[in-house]
């Protein structure tokens, strides 16, 4: 959850790398994954799809006892705003979601008024959704 990211533990980020464009979500979901390299795109074991990803630089080490490296995958599940504007999250945001355009290597993000249902994306207004009353 982006409450519970601590910039510790991302501050080996070299970049983030976005599968979809991102100036078109009003949030987007983020995890600090274990996984087994600091480069290349991970495996996604989710519903829903994997939005984009964190690649670390030189300086991260792999866990002692694992082996594998904590890093940021970003993600949407099917009932999520951008395929449901009017389901659950019509306004508001999911616990570990953030605005995109607030993320930056080493930087955990924040939600936003547009994150939170506000002024809606160009997805959002593509499907005609209004701004809540």
């Amino acid at each position: 959850m982006s409450a519970l990211i601590d910039e510790n533990e991302i501050v080996h980020e070299a970049e983030l790398v976005w599968l979809e464009d991102v100036g078109r979500l009003d949030y987007v979901r983020q995890s600090l994954d274990r996984l087994p390299t600091r480069r290349g795109r991970p495996a996604y074991h989710r519903d829903g799809r994997m939005i984009g990803y964190a690649v670390l630089g030189p300086g991260a080490k792999p866990s002692r006892s694992s082996g594998t490296f904590r890093r940021r995958v970003f993600w949407l599940l099917p009932h999520d705003r951008d395929t449901a504007p009017d389901g659950l999250y019509a306004t508001g945001t999911p616990a570990e979601g953030v605005d995109p355009r607030t993320l930056a290597p080493g930087g955990k993000g924040r939600k936003t008024e547009r994150s939170e249902g506000g002024r809606p994306s160009a997805a959002g207004q593509s499907v005609g959704r209004a701004l809540p009353l």
